[in-house]
């Protein structure tokens, strides 16, 4: 048999056992921890660590650790095979369906009372600015550094193809972990890093955004040069900006500096709202084409 035969023999093994069928049918949704499937299926931890086993080495599942917790998810891979065996998980079955609502109760339970609430007041101004973007141009592959609790990631992934958030406070991305499963957002993962050196190939993502990260930076211009090496030829840098004291003109200055000083082409900033502005807003672009592949 062929390497692609004896891949596919294998998952359809894994696929058949109820357990493994639960399992696989909950990590669709999100990112979710052992002790979360453990919880939902009600079974004993080694007995759901032996089958998440087996369904990663089906290459079904991946593993990873985030701080003291263990996770597993979907592979972000490109359609083909897997997305078509996947698409065969009976959403709608009745224990399937219980299993995920159980899940979701779970995640509700942990996340913030705001959880799921809309935008209101001035932060209304800020998210129809950024889905103003989304129509001008796609987001491509989207990845937010500084995503926090995911607000801003919540928002704008159900326009992106595949959306990463990245934060150094492992609270705040189990938050988001909560926010973007309850938002029924299977297509966003969750990552520690360091916004100097993030843990992402070159070229990587189509839209890069700076979620609130620049103004409190140590070192701004080598920020902007690491996302800068993470756009594909034609992404964009997208900088958001609280603005606790309102308009703030030596941030902006300093802003179009830290961009040029990067290899970046700062478009001018929208503040938002208009009336007692509370958040800046601003595209940027390499300063030439070679910078994006560089």
């Amino acid at each position: 048999m062929t390497p692609d035969t004896e891949t596919l023999l294998a998952r359809f093994r894994a696929l058949a056992d109820l357990t493994r069928l639960r399992l696989l049918a909950l990590c669709r949704q999100g990112e979710c921890s052992v002790s979360e499937l453990t919880g939902v299926l009600g079974q004993s931890q080694p007995r759901i660590s032996q089958h998440l086993k087996q369904l990663v080495e089906a290459g079904l599942l991946e593993r990873f650790r985030d701080g003291k917790r263990v996770y597993y998810r979907v592979p972000a891979v490109p359609r083909g095979t897997l997305h078509d065996l996947l698409a065969l998980v009976p959403d709608t079955e009745p224990l399937i369906a219980a299993d995920v609502a159980a899940l979701r109760r779970r995640r509700g339970e942990a996340a913030p009372p705001e959880a799921g609430a809309e935008a209101a007041g001035p932060e209304r101004s800020l998210h129809r600015a950024l889905l103003e973007l989304t129509i001008t141009a796609p987001l491509g592959d989207l990845l937010d550094v500084g995503c926090g609790s995911g607000r801003l990631l919540k928002l704008l992934a159900s326009r992106a193809g595949r959306a990463v958030g990245v934060d150094i406070d492992p609270g705040a991305r189990q938050l988001a972990r909560a926010e973007v499963l309850l938002a029924g957002l299977p297509n966003v993962t969750l990552r520690a890093g360091d916004m100097y050196r993030l843990p992402f190939a070159d070229g990587e993502f189509d839209t890069v955004l700076l979620d609130g990260v620049l103004a409190s930076a140590a070192r701004p211009v080598e920020a902007l040069e690491e996302a800068r090496r993470l756009l594909a030829a034609g992404g964009r840098l997208v900088i958001v900006e609280e603005l606790p004291g309102g308009a703030d003109p030596a941030l902006e200055r300093s802003l179009a500096r830290w961009s040029a000083g990067a290899g970046l082409r700062l478009g001018r900033s929208r503040l938002l709202p208009e009336r007692e502005p509370r958040w800046s807003l601003a595209v940027a672009l390499p300063a030439s084409p070679q910078s994006a592949a560089a």
